[in-house]
């Protein structure tokens, strides 16, 4: 049985299933993939991939099935999908996200067809394992899918503890371990063993620890925004096909932005992080519901009124507008008193940590330093923000 170090979980055993799957074209890709994308301008340490992560959800999820003493075609099915959770992520992982969905009509969890037109699937099927059930499970659907890809799933864990591992932020620290050792299975459904409420509020209150310091951090997000108009500039002009466009990696991406002349700006920013600045950065409570989480072109009107109004370049302006948060882990079902009930009924905590999350929320618009007055001025009329706009 190969072995392999890992940082976070120390070794990590590999099964022959996924010993070739991770010799595949999709996986081997994920090493040139970054995890935190962005967030690497905010922590330099936070250098680790897709691929390291994939091996970490992996290893949680077969010290699962062993723990719930699975049967072997359904634990063969969960570590497969817990490997290649991954694999349909773009460059720059949720960065590009949505340009991907705007043009290819996919989320990242949407794995069918990666695993029809590869040798992922051809592995899989050489493994005994049936490609449209790991793709289902990938996507949270068929038994035990909320194992990868629910309220309190391994792929969660993994990334909480590996994102304050390598960004030294201490807030993403769980006990997973506690947490595997607390899964039942109940009617078929995967629930927190009695008595674990408090470890399963540990998971919630580390992502909104993570949000706020890591995750949602304001210059991620102006680069992650700046890279969203860069990509949608490159698929609009024909330069990278959408399908080629999706299996980039993080280099590839920027080496094509910055060979095409209207993008190649953007590029030289992101490279030399010589970033767009915050003209406006509103609370909540500042900003009127018709201008929270607005679809993509009614985003693209707005920032053409705002750059008008500015003076400037409609290049300059660009406006980000998060939808409002959410707390998937409070989905979680954990036993209380012998019967299994959503950890949102039987914590007090999961309100107090949904207004803190509403609490840091704040919409964007970025702007060159050089306009960062005047589009501060027009964005808050347009906007119709009177609370003072500045950062």
């Amino acid at each position: 049985m190969t072995t392999i170090k890992d940082s976070v979980h120390d070794y990590i055993e590999l099964c022959p299933m996924a010993e070739a799957l991770l010799d595949t074209e999709p996986m081997q890709r994920l090493r040139y993939v970054r995890q935190l994308s962005t967030v690497q301008l905010v922590y330099p340490s936070a250098n680790h991939t897709r691929f390291e992560h994939s091996l970490g959800v992996y290893h949680l999820a077969s010290r699962a099935v062993d723990h719930l003493d699975l049967e072997d075609d359904l634990a063969a099915r969960l570590r497969a999908a817990a490997l290649v959770h991954d694999a349909g992520h773009g460059p720059f992982g949720h960065q590009t996200e949505r340009a991907i969905e705007r043009h290819l009509g996919r989320h990242h969890d949407e794995i069918e067809w990666l695993l029809e037109e590869t040798d992922l699937g051809t592995v899989l099927e050489e493994q005994g394992v049936d490609p449209d059930a790991v793709a289902a499970t990938v996507d949270g659907r068929g038994p035990l899918g909320e194992l990868v890809s629910g309220g309190l799933d391994v792929d969660r864990m993994d990334y909480l503890v590996r994102d304050a591992h390598h960004t030294g932020v201490p807030y993403g620290t769980i006990d997973h371990a506690r947490l595997i050792r607390a899964f039942q299975v109940v009617d078929g459904d995967l629930v927190i063993a009695d008595g674990n409420v408090a470890t399963a509020e540990s998971a919630l209150i580390a992502r909104t620890l993570m949000n706020a310091t890591v995750y949602r951090h304001h210059v991620s997000r102006i680069a992650g925004a700046m890279l969203d108009r860069a990509s949608e500039r490159l698929l609009d002009d024909g330069v990278v096909a959408p399908e080629r466009f999706a299996r980039l990696t993080d280099e590839e991406l920027l080496a094509a932005l910055s060979d095409h002349e209207p993008t190649a700006d953007l590029a030289d920013r992101l490279r030399n992080r010589r970033l767009y600045k915050r003209a406006l950065w509103a609370r909540r409570g500042a900003v009127p519901d018709e201008f929270v989480a607005i679809d993509y072109d009614r985003t693209r009107d707005l920032e053409r009124e705002i750059a008008s109004a500015a003076g400037v370049d409609p290049a300059s302006v660009i406006l980000d507008s998060p939808g409002d948060p959410s707390s998937p882990e409070s989905r979680a079902r954990v036993v209380v008193d012998g019967e299994p009930q959503r950890l949102a009924d039987r914590s007090p905590l999961v309100a107090g940590l949904d207004a803190c999350a509403r609490e840091i929320w704040r919409l964007g618009v970025y702007a060159p330093p050089a306009h960062l007055e005047s589009v501060r001025e027009a964005a808050a009329t347009v906007l119709e923000i009177e609370a003072d706009p500045a950062p």
